[in-house]
């Protein structure tokens, strides 16, 4: 429930809506992932990082790649990089589909701390279906994986609207 205050006096009740939500269920989720990488060693990753970490496959990428896997900006996701090179958690090496261009590749560091990573939401997401049965979790997930879809969708109808008729 959200307690909204008022000066008069008054208060308000309310739920909180779908982006307070995901925002509370995102950050309570980083929270308890990075708490956990630290724990097992990874404690100067954070979820910066893994904005990056999370979308990066094993034979590497270019940065491109990774801020449209991402979402991110190019400029963020070079800022990133830069950090996690620094720490030891990826390498830019020549990209062998053409000399000039760079993959972002994981180190031995980078790819045990994607792997914690993995094993770490996996417990957390195995929790909460032990939490709400098998059945409501799967719905639960379902719906999420549907409402970001539409509303990733979102996007792509304000740009056709934009354009204007055809």
């Amino acid at each position: 429930m959200i307690v909204t205050k008022f000066g008069d006096g008054m208060a308000e009740t309310r739920e909180p809506d779908l982006g307070v939500l995901v925002g509370q269920l995102g950050r309570a989720l980083q929270e308890e992932l990075f708490a956990r990488l630290a724990e097992q060693g990874h404690e100067r990753v954070g979820p910066r990082h893994g904005t990056v970490l999370a979308v990066l496959p094993p034979e590497g990428a270019r940065a491109t790649e990774l801020a449209s896997r991402s979402g991110q900006h190019k400029q963020i996701v070079g800022v990133i990089v830069d950090e996690l090179e620094r720490l030891g958690y990826v390498a830019r090496v020549p990209d062998p589909r053409d000399r000039r261009a760079k993959l972002v590749v994981p180190t031995p560091a980078g790819l045990d701390e994607v792997a914690k990573a993995r094993a770490i939401l996996a417990d957390i997401e195995e929790r909460h279906r032990r939490e709400l049965g098998e059945d409501a979790y799967r719905a639960f997930t379902s719906a999420l994986h549907r409402v970001a879809k539409a509303q990733r969708a979102w996007r792509e109808h304000v740009s056709e609207e934009d354009a204007g008729p055809r």
